[in-house]
């Protein structure tokens, strides 16, 4: 279990702290995941059309699997979940996302890490600065905690707020 991995794990559907858990304990139990730490749950304002707010987390986690490997067991945790594509950006009981996977940088049709709007999103900054804030993002160069501070006045708009301290 060498790499390490930043997910961020979302949900507005349902029992959302639930359904956050459940997920992470899908991964965990996977035996290909092991959780290292989690962040506090955020409350966070949808982006996109008019919808149930978000719950929201960062976990750090190592896994042995390559970047294709462990998308892989992220879509089937999502589909077990009942997780259905349809509008873009709309509700959605769980999403996981690989934000960070080490410090690789991967451009692909299907998988581009870290994620391409991660300094833009403060649903992602916050909780990562909580668990992490000196993880250098491989694009910017900058430590998350850095990248943040020269981000909140531009992401001030975006409410987000601390709903569960763990």
């Amino acid at each position: 279990m060498n790499n390490v991995i930043y997910l961020g794990l979302g949900s507005n559907i349902g029992n959302r702290i639930e359904n956050i858990i459940f997920a992470l304990s899908v991964l965990q139990s996977s035996s290909f995941v092991n959780i290292k730490k989690i962040s506090s749950f955020y409350e966070t304002h949808p982006i996109g059309p008019k919808q149930r707010k978000f719950y929201n987390i960062v976990a750090k986690v190592n896994t042995s699997l390559n970047p294709h490997d462990l998308l892989s067991i992220i879509k089937q945790t999502e589909e077990l979940m009942g997780r259905k594509k349809n509008l873009h950006w709309g509700p959605r009981i769980i999403d996981i996302d690989i934000l960070f996977f080490n410090r690789v940088v991967i451009a692909e049709k299907k998988l581009i890490v870290p994620h391409k709007e991660i300094q833009n999103r403060l649903f992602v900054l916050s909780p990562l600065n909580e668990i992490s804030k000196s993880f250098i993002c491989p694009i910017i160069n900058k430590k998350i905690g850095t990248i943040l501070s020269e981000k909140l006045l531009t992401l001030s708009c975006q409410k987000v707020k601390i709903l569960y301290v763990k």
